[in-house]
């Protein structure tokens, strides 16, 4: 599938996708010749939505399923993959993708949301591998070591981006459960043996209905369930509304409905119809027969009472607006097109969200286009905490000061799949009063969760390799760095008690003299590592799956801007590397302003540190010097890219994305045309870099008269290929020189 000198770079979604466009050529035209290889797969949403139904396309049209492909080659040490941000997909953006696909001709099903026969249920079955996180475990065979590079911290500090004030007086708070969510309900157990449990429901008459026939465990895994209330749910969603209506701030919902597939979009269901609860009582039964699903948000209301009657339709659409004067006003996500924070699941993903809240001083857009203190509401406590913490931290002692601030790096247990909560096939809506039970290969009930009807049930693992792999890079990063390693574990949570236990027997195995190492609760974690932060003291925070996601994006948007900043790289367990760049929680909005004026603000540094990374480790593990020689220069460029402030601006006749890949390249290339370690290298750059630097003002005429006009790239899931170029590559004179090499 790949050699040893072969680096994957993934094509995949939105602004990272149409980055690619202009960016993998100029990194295939420097590797050429170098004993490296580069070569892309397609690992986009549309691409998995077509690699799941080669028989309904023509053969033009398949696609080999790439996704499968890299989830082989994670596993041989030969891996060297740059994975690029890409959609977890909630339902509406999957159905969006394929009624595009649709229009392109693709012969792909529709999405049957209640499926109503054994056909659909295949066909629903199938979409699930493309639901959610559905990359991310498959590729994630290491565990995760993110932090800001050197170079890049040192540029923030210099260049400190806008950080609003917070006052003492803000009413901005963060609101959570304390009782009936999955952290009061958190059971779980250490298996001893190699066994299978099963998943089933008993019913009131000790009927028992199987859910899940069959999942492995290995010798000293890790499983533990819990149940999220949604009787105490709704209830906690009426009192915080009532709550923010009193205090007259604005109520904003944060969940993960993307990532955690199956929980996170039910909960946002409850509180979509609570808030609207009046519409739903008297427009209920309608609802219902249009098949309004809740768990998609208001906008799928909207979408579906389309097809009634005027009268009717307005009759609704009055019920709903006459619902804002009784209740708070809500945080809006586009307060001009009235798009409010309860329209769509993926609009209020949690990791993006806080940390804007934080950064804009306890404060989110209103109704009225204007920034208000709010409300934010995190139903659970396992992660609720310890964001509440960092809001009372702020409103205490003011914003943060991006050019004094430390740094708050992460290792995160990330590998085979290691506490998936919420996306994988162990989670269950009850479908009655009883029990859920987990129960072992010898008839053992392990665990056993009490629930109401509607009430989510979830299991998880996390097998104890990747624990084991995840301790010894704590320390192995703490030893590098000098810096305090603390573990976000909160000992009267099951799970973490579970973990703590192993954290503790497998340091015994490591050398710790001089490191520094603490475990903590998230919200003592919090505390601690936000002492040192504002005095520019650097903290290793250590941390499950969940909170990993969450931290890596929370911190680097305090201390770079943007977590497109962070280098991530996961030492894949056999030996391989995996080299991811960063969030993409911005690209959606970077296409729509590309499609609508030519301009493209995505910032491609994380794709460079990526690429920095991913030759280095090319060049140590298979002793390619000229791999080393591109990473040491390339590293050189970035340094000078960053000094002469060459990432993308924000408005039309400023530079752009592409723009930016013209100046690494004539970096790159001049770093290249002056080291003196491979002597080919460097008289085949000095032409390069001369001319690039020859034709510098011409380029980027050629590249500024790109912008200001709308942009056809023929689909926003699946661009046109020569659309797409044609719209990314606008400099024939770039492209020439580029061409040639």
């Amino acid at each position: 599938m790949a050699s040893k000198s072969t680096i994957i770079y993934t094509k995949t979604d939105e602004a990272p996708a149409l980055a690619t466009y202009s960016l993998l050529p100029i990194i295939q035209a420097f590797t050429r010749g170098t004993g490296v290889d580069v070569e892309m797969r397609d690992i986009s949403l549309a691409g998995r939505i077509i690699a799941n139904f080669p028989e309904n396309l023509t053969e033009a049209q398949r696609i080999p399923d790439y996704l499968s492909q890299l989830g082989e080659l994670v596993l041989a040490p030969e891996a060297n993959i740059i994975k690029l941000p890409n959609i977890s997909a909630s339902i509406p953006q999957l159905k969006a993708a394929i009624k595009e696909l649709q229009e392109h001709g693709y012969n792909v099903p529709d999405y049957p949301e209640a499926p109503s026969n054994d056909e659909e249920k295949a066909i629903q079955a199938r979409y699930a591998k493309v639901l959610g996180s559905a990359v991310n475990p498959v590729l994630r065979e290491g565990n995760s070591d993110r932090r800001a590079p050197l170079s890049v911290k040192a540029y923030a500090k210099k260049h400190p981006h806008r950080m609003a004030a917070w006052s003492v007086n803000s009413k901005a708070h963060v609101s959570y459960m304390t009782d009936g969510d999955f952290y009061g309900s958190e059971q779980s157990v250490t298996v001893p043996a190699a066994t299978t449990v099963r998943i089933e429901y008993v019913n009131g008459a000790n009927e028992v209905t199987v859910l899940k026939e069959k999942t492995a465990l290995l010798a000293g895994e890790v499983i533990d369930t819990s149940v999220m209330n949604v009787r105490k749910l709704r209830e906690f969603y009426a009192e915080q509304i009532e709550d923010a209506k009193s205090q007259g701030v604005l109520f904003s919902l944060h969940l993960k409905a993307t990532m955690m597939k199956i929980s996170d979009p039910v909960m946002f269901g409850h509180a979509v119809s609570v808030f609207y609860k009046d519409v739903f009582d008297k427009h209920g039964a309608l609802l219902a027969e249009l098949g309004v699903n809740v768990n998609n948000g208001l906008g799928d209301l909207y979408a579906k009472i389309q097809t009634l009657p005027e009268d009717k339709r307005a009759e609704i659409e009055a019920d709903i607006m006459a619902v804002y004067k009784t209740r708070p006003e809500l945080a809006m996500v586009d307060s001009d097109k009235g798009i409010t924070n309860l329209h769509v699941p993926n609009d209020i993903i949690i990791d993006a969200s806080m940390p804007v809240v934080v950064r804009d001083g306890g404060k989110m857009w209103g109704p009225d286009g204007q920034l208000h203190d709010c409300k934010a509401v995190i139903p659970d406590r396992c992660y609720a905490t310890m964001y509440g913490e960092i809001v009372d931290d702020c409103r205490k002692n003011g914003a943060f000061d991006p050019s004094t601030i430390g740094s708050v790096p992460n290792v995160g247990l990330m590998a085979q799949k290691a506490e998936e909560y919420g996306s994988h096939d162990k989670t269950f809506i009850a479908p009655g009063d009883g029990v859920i039970r987990v129960v072992d290969a010898d008839g053992s009930v392990l665990m056993s969760q009490k629930v109401e009807t509607g009430d989510i049930f979830r299991m998880c693992q996390t097998k104890d390799a990747p624990i084991r792999d995840w301790v010894k890079l704590a320390v192995r990063r703490a030893k590098a760095t000098g810096a305090p390693a603390v573990f976000w574990l909160d000992s009267n949570r099951a799970h973490d008690a579970q973990i703590i236990a192993k954290v503790n027997e497998y340091l015994k195995d490591l050398d710790t003299d001089g490191v520094e190492i603490k475990i903590m609760p998230p919200v003592e974690a919090m505390r601690f590592t936000l002492g040192r932060f504002r005095a520019g003291q650097d903290t290793i925070s250590v941390t499950g799956n969940v909170l990993r996601d969450y931290l890596t994006d929370l911190f680097p948007i305090i201390e770079l801007g943007t977590s497109s900043k962070m280098l991530s790289i996961v030492p894949l367990l056999n030996g391989g590397g995996l080299f991811e760049t960063g969030a993409g929680g911005s690209a959606p909005k970077h296409v729509q302003q590309f499609q609508k004026e030519g301009y493209l603000r995505w910032d491609s540094l994380g794709e460079f540190l990526a690429l920095t990374a991913s030759l280095e480790h090319l060049a140590q593990t298979f002793g390619n010097p000229k791999a080393q020689v591109l990473a040491d220069t390339l590293d050189q460029a970035i340094g000078k890219f960053l000094e002469n402030q060459k990432s993308p601006a924000r408005k039309v006749g400023q530079i752009d994305n592409r723009g930016s890949h013209f100046y690494l390249a004539l970096y790159w290339a001049e770093a290249l045309a002056s080291q003196d370690a491979d002597a080919e290298m460097k008289a085949r750059f000095a032409g390069v870099a001369q001319a690039l630097a020859e034709k510098e003002e011409l380029i980027n005429a050629e590249l500024i008269a790109a912008q200001g006009s709308p942009v056809d790239i023929g689909g926003y899931y699946q661009p046109d290929d020569e659309k797409t170029t044609r719209a990314m590559r606008p400099s024939g004179t770039l492209n020439a020189i580029i061409n040639a090499m």
